[in-house]
């Protein structure tokens, strides 16, 4: 097969966490990967990342153009503890704040797909209720990646809620 044909990343979290952006992103190229998939999940250290500054931005811009690879995805799993479905309207609408700061991050670096974890909610029981949150806040979610032109994708999980391709 042609390698050319296609490109693969690197998900962050194959790597030590102690690693500087420019360490992860030259042994991302040192390994033979084209890009970097960045991890937001739902660590306060990694939830933290959605708040950077414009110079701290800049600095993540400037350390992809030094060394030649790019950031082209987020995985972000931060909706577990937060999740799109929850019947609490506070983590509900914190949900939708973290979605809304990832996608403006995703914007800001030239992320372009955002990869979601298939969850209506994690720490507590789905039901139809938790499902029709989740589906009313995807479309919410949609209409602003659709504004920045960021794609969002889901991950297969392994609830029952989205366990399959079919589902997702």
């Amino acid at each position: 097969m042609d390698k050319n044909r296609y490109e693969l990343g690197l998900y962050e979290k194959a790597m030590p966490n102690n690693l500087t952006w420019k360490e992860k992103l030259e042994l991302t190229r040192e390994s033979g990967f084209d890009y970097l998939e960045m991890s937001v999940d739902e660590s306060d250290e990694k939830l933290a990342r959605l708040d950077w500054t414009q110079e701290e931005r800049d600095h993540i811009k400037e350390t992809m153009i030094e060394t030649g690879v790019p950031i082209r995805s987020m995985c972000l799993s931060g909706h577990r503890k937060y999740p799109l479905g929850s019947r609490e309207e506070a983590i509900r609408n914190r949900s939708l704040e973290i979605m809304e700061k990832a996608i403006d991050l995703a914007y800001d670096l030239g992320i372009r797909i955002i990869q979601l974890a298939g969850y209506d909610v994690y720490y507590e029981a789905g039901d139809e209720t938790t499902r029709k949150l989740f589906e009313e806040n995807l479309k919410a979610c949609v209409e602003m990646a659709a504004r920045k032109g960021v794609v969002l994708g889901f991950e297969t999980m392994e609830t029952p809620f989205m366990d399959t391709v079919e589902k997702a």
